[in-house]
């Protein structure tokens, strides 16, 4: 073959040049889809262990398998049902909403898909409730310490700091964690909209009626690090 036959089969520069960005493209909407996928973090509900604008990486390596969570990830999920009213409502440009629909196809870059991040309190089959004496959160009958916890809600540090006369901020009632479903609180538990956020300082017996739950097909998959900015970096 001359070389002049070689040539005239060459690509044009510009045609390479886009088949070579579209593949690109192809190649990180897989990662994103089925190994991780960066997220940033809505409010200030987790700090000081996530920052509200912090870019997070969460795991997808499940693929098309729901990831089951331990008690204690935290997690990313889908803003679905009673959750939407945590994510405020905004006025986007034209130019923003072109953007996340390419988000919503290829899966690079922002969506129209609300997320939330909380950490994982009580899987199916636990029974949470707060607090005792000294204040901690039980689970399965075990209280149990939450060093992440930031500027957590008042108590008072008597006996009686949860019972009916003198109910403190801190205090929810029995709440059953049903299968299918799990129960997320935020760090910064005296400013988190969490799952049991409408359940404090009201009667213990009415907690099951006001938690929020998350749903297992709701998670996106656990928080696996900070990536940026670079000076809150950490692995989770």
């Amino acid at each position: 073959m001359t070389k002049t036959s070689q040539a005239k089969r060459r690509l044009p520069t510009w045609l390479s040049a886009l088949t070579n960005f579209v593949a690109a493209l192809i190649v990180i909407a897989l990662v994103q889809a089925f190994v991780v996928k960066i997220y940033h973090v809505p409010s200030a509900s987790m700090e000081k262990t996530l920052n509200t604008g912090d870019r997070i990486l969460v795991s997808r390596l499940n693929g098309a398998k729901p990831f089951t969570p331990q008690n204690e990830d935290v997690i990313v999920f889908k803003a679905a049902g009673d959750w939407n009213d945590n994510v405020p409502s905004e006025q986007e440009s034209l130019a923003k909403r072109v953007l996340k629909t390419f988000g919503d196809i290829t899966g690079i870059g922002p969506s129209h898909e609300k997320i939330l991040v909380k950490r994982v309190i009580g899987s199916p089959g636990d029974t949470v409730e707060c607090c005792n004496s000294k204040g901690q959160l039980i689970r399965n009958g075990h209280p149990f310490n939450e060093q992440y916890v930031q500027q957590d809600l008042p108590f008072a540090s008597d006996e009686s700091g949860c019972g009916d006369a003198t109910l403190s901020m801190r205090c929810f009632g029995r709440i059953d964690v049903p299968a299918g479903k799990y129960l997320v609180m935020g760090d910064n538990r005296s400013n988190s909209s969490d799952g049991v956020a409408r359940c404090r300082g009201i009667a213990l017996s009415d907690a099951q009626s006001c938690v929020r739950f998350v749903d297992a097909t709701d998670i996106v998959g656990p928080v696996i690090s900070v990536i940026w900015p670079v000076k809150n970096w950490t692995s989770l």
